[in-house]
């Protein structure tokens, strides 16, 4: 019974450096691990030369093996340092880190495996905390928001791009033809969605006067149809009057992030930030 609290608060202090960057060490922890992932990238990147890795095969699969060994125990740390691990071992990050430090192990099953390490970069997604952007968390709070209070408009918005498409790609059959490349209707409505979103890739091309009379409203149209999105999401975004002002504790029980400062409690469960 006496070691309980001991046992407690050193679990506590793991959570706080591999978790949260509000202190010094944790900060520490997150630039190592940073370093750490893009090193492992770039070995990945170097193996894939095959010159470079005929000459320098035994140093770079040395250092592969070093790195994930680190990633290995800094997995487990980070299960053990929280009071429900499947909810980290379920989550997006739980995931990833998994998937980025399995390949070199599974390269003894299936040859060539070990070049899937490359999804470490997937865990430079931590850079927002790792470097303390603490100011930008509101701002990107905000940008969620206002994605989620547009989204209605953007799907009625999206479906509205399709129906033109259909449109647009069956008028073209009609007046082009199977002799100018347009086949069929699915084919000519593949050549309007690429000339509305681009300009086309040039397999297909309109050879009557009527069909680039056409083809140019729709370029031209491209432009206008890329500008709505931004304004629907920024007319929210200018609605979005709440500040937030937040910071990167985690929450030991749900591993949830993004609570306010001086938070004591989750806002998710309830459990104490800081107990």
């Amino acid at each position: 019974m006496e070691n309980s609290p001991k046992k407690h608060s050193w679990k506590q202090r793991l959570h706080e450096i591999i978790y949260e960057a509000d202190t010094k060490e944790g900060k520490l922890f997150d630039v190592i691990l940073l370093i750490a992932i893009i090193a492992s990238i770039i070995l990945v990147m170097l193996e894939s030369i095959e010159s470079f890795d005929n000459k320098y095969h035994t140093f770079l699969n040395i250092s592969e093996w070093i790195i994930t060994i680190l990633f290995s125990i800094e997995y487990i740390l980070r299960i053990i340092s929280i009071k429900k691990p499947l909810k980290y071992i379920l989550s997006f990050y739980g995931v990833i880190d998994l998937l980025s430090t399995i390949p070199k192990y599974l390269s003894f099953v299936f040859v060539g495996s070990h070049h899937f390490a490359a999804l470490r970069a997937l865990r430079l997604l931590r850079v927002f905390r790792i470097l303390k952007l603490v100011r930008y968390i509101g701002a990107s709070n905000k940008l969620i928001l206002a994605l989620k209070a547009s989204r209605a408009k953007i799907a009625v918005f999206l479906f509205f791009v399709i129906i033109v498409c259909i449109i647009l790609g069956t008028i073209m059959y009609m007046v082009e033809g199977e002799e100018n490349g347009f086949t069929n209707i699915p084919k000519s409505i593949y050549w309007a969605i690429v000339t509305l979103t681009t300009v086309g890739f040039g397999d297909i091309i309109p050879q009557t006067p009527l069909g680039q009379l056409i083809a140019s409203i729709i370029m031209i149209l491209g432009y206008g149809i890329i500008a709505i999105p931004t304004g629907i999401v920024s007319s929210e975004i200018a609605n979005t009057n709440s500040k937030t002002d937040t910071n990167t504790q985690s929450c030991p029980n749900c591993l949830k992030e993004n609570h306010k400062e001086k938070a004591e409690f989750c806002y998710n469960c309830g459990a104490t930030l800081n107990p």
